[in-house]
């Protein structure tokens, strides 16, 4: 589509000077901010998941902010607190974190509960309420939440309603030999990211995220992403499917997926690339399955062998 796809050319281009043979994550991180959507990077450390949401940020013109997520961080710590003025007598709001376009919020797992409930309304609604007051957050909004899949100790597992918030779930991967070979070219007493400018500003962001619903989507191909959907809830290895958001997560990621790479109509195989990282996440095994380590990524990828996938072209 005009616009979306001279612009995602233009950000992944720019991200690349910094992130290196991640192409693909990098169009699918994308895909997240043109829904207006969240994302969760599961991989190990040291493979790049800060400096891509830093990367996305500064390209974009944005804000960014940090915070490490810790088991004695406090919502407030997130959303902000209001402090008392001695001089005027009154009780001033300081905002949190949550107050930029790119958030980042590294091993998010290892907060409690009650902290991690604090990004609900955050990635819902897009506001916050403290002491009785609603404020809306900046616009575009992006949670990037980090969290570590080998690492268990100290941490407490994402509610299934935070995860269903998460539009993607991504992995950033090692790279290949070449890839870090120019990795180590490129590192020198500067690293790429400091140098790194904006391609775009936020409210162009903004105003391309109005279009990705114009995207046409046929009606076969809706139908199977409802079948996809469905699917997962009807599955022996599954206790819980994937919820309606989960549905429309995979078909406006389609449409923005389609979008980015220069078309007005979104095609089966936009959907079947999407499915494992916009279902699986939204996935409960039941325990049998996974004690015979069965993954919920692999279910998804059974689902889409066997759900019949339909034959559709562009706008008719």
């Amino acid at each position: 589509m005009a616009g979306i796809d001279e612009f995602a050319a233009r950000v992944v281009e720019n991200v690349e000077r910094v992130i290196v043979g991640k192409r693909e994550t990098i169009e699918l991180a994308l895909v997240a901010l043109l829904c207006d959507g969240h994302l969760l990077l599961e991989d190990v450390p040291g493979v790049g998941k800060t400096m891509l949401a830093r990367a996305l940020a500064v390209s974009i013109g944005g804000t960014f902010r940090r915070v490490q997520f810790t088991p004695d961080l406090l919502p407030n710590d997130v959303t902000g607190v209001s402090v008392f003025n001695q001089k005027s007598g009154e009780f001033e709001f300081r905002p949190g974190p949550a107050f930029a376009n790119v958030l980042l919020a590294d091993e998010v797992n290892r907060a409690t509960p009650r902290t991690q409930s604090a990004l609900l309304e955050c990635m819902g609604e897009r506001q916050v309420s403290v002491d009785g007051v609603t404020r809306q957050l900046a616009r575009p909004f992006l949670v990037l939440a980090t969290q570590n899949p080998v690492e268990y100790e100290g941490t407490f597992p994402l509610p299934e309603a935070q995860l269903d918030r998460f539009l993607l779930r991504l992995r950033m991967g090692y790279p290949s030999f070449e890839d870090e070979r120019r990795i180590t070219e490129r590192v020198g007493y500067l690293h790429p990211i400091e140098a790194l400018s904006a391609v775009a500003e936020p409210e162009e962001l903004v105003a391309l995220q109005a279009l990705v619903p114009d995207v046409y989507v046929d009606d076969s191909v809706r139908d199977y992403v409802v079948r996809l959907a469905r699917a997962t809830r009807e599955h022996p290895d599954v206790a819980l499917g994937a919820s309606p958001r989960g549905t429309l997560a995979l078909f406006r990621a389609a449409q923005a997926l389609a979008s980015l790479r220069g078309r007005e109509y979104v095609l089966p195989d936009d959907v079947k690339e999407l499915a494992p990282r916009a279902l699986a996440h939204r996935l409960i095994l039941r325990p049998e399955s996974q004690l015979r380590a069965r993954s919920d990524e692999a279910v998804v990828q059974a689902i889409l062998e066997s759900v019949e996938v339909p034959v559709a072209l562009g706008r008719r």
